[in-house]
């Protein structure tokens, strides 16, 4: 049951009193409308219970929303010193729920910081919001579930089905692991400064199994040279790993943008049948 929200300044005179200009550098654009960061906090589905990590809460507009839910924590990881004092002040408001974590998300093991039910809901900094997600991934049954921001054109490619421009290598691995939803689109005129691009948020729920067995570096090895060179057959661009998709039942004639998750795991148990994977 959700607790009952404390008197708080509005988040444009947090910002100003701390002195938390968006730096560019960290990727930083703060959303602010506080309907907004509800929803996204909406969209994580029931969070009763469970221990939240958000990456990078800048002044703590979304951090506001999770704490309004029935989470049993919220840890807040953020690179920027400055942000600390302000989210501070939202802890001193919410007592014994929010954990902040000063560091590089990057280097963060999330599993560390609670134990389970777990679930990341996160406004990621666009800069490092790929690279954190292939560091969840590999531990994804950490995790009950994955709510995340992303650029719109990444987003695309995390739900692209076959046969379609997005569809690549992050489409494969994401959907091996996880179930897929796009939640709803943000407009860049939503944060402050505006992006140069529309956001997405993305709903990702782990699976209890890979949607078909595989093991994690063959899986790259055959996404990455399948989709390196996209446009030729995989009986040209799979010729360097020294296997013969025909041996996994798919026609060498084939390109990569044609072929399903399964198939592609296919190929990933082929590989490591050679001992290359």
């Amino acid at each position: 049951m959700a607790a009952p929200p404390p008197e708080l300044p509005p988040l444009r005179d947090v910002i100003k009193r701390h002195g938390l200009g968006a730096r560019r550098a960290l990727g930083q654009h703060f959303l602010l409308d506080l309907n907004l960061t509800a929803r996204i906090a909406r969209a994580a589905g029931d969070l009763d219970g469970v221990n939240v990590f958000e990456i990078g809460p800048g002044p703590g507009g979304l951090t506001r929303a999770l704490l309004g839910t029935g989470a049993q924590s919220v840890h807040a990881v953020e690179k920027d010193p400055r942000c600390l004092d302000a989210l501070g002040e939202l802890g001193a408001a919410y007592p014994g729920r929010l954990h902040l974590v000063h560091g590089d998300a990057l280097e963060t093991d999330l599993t560390a910081l609670a134990g389970p039910p777990r679930a990341i809901v996160a406004n990621l900094p666009y800069n490092v919001a790929t690279p954190l997600l292939i560091n969840w991934l590999k531990q994804a049954g950490a995790f009950a579930s994955m709510t995340l921001m992303f650029q719109s054109e990444v987003a695309d490619r995390l739900a692209a089905p076959p046969r379609t421009k997005p569809y690549g290598r992050l489409s494969v691995i994401t959907q091996w692991l996880c179930r897929v939803e796009t939640a709803f689109n943000l407009p860049k005129e939503a944060f402050t400064p505006p992006p140069k691009v529309a956001s997405t948020v993305v709903h990702l729920v782990p699976r209890p199994e890979p949607l078909a067995e595989a093991e994690w570096p063959a899986l790259e090895a055959v996404t990455q040279a399948a989709f390196g060179q996209r446009r030729k057959m995989l009986r040209s661009s799979l010729k360097r790993l020294a296997i013969d998709p025909g041996a996994a039942g798919i026609a060498g004639t084939r390109r990569a943008e044609e072929l399903t998750v399964e198939e592609f795991c296919a190929l990933a148990r082929l590989l490591a049948a050679t001992g290359a994977g």
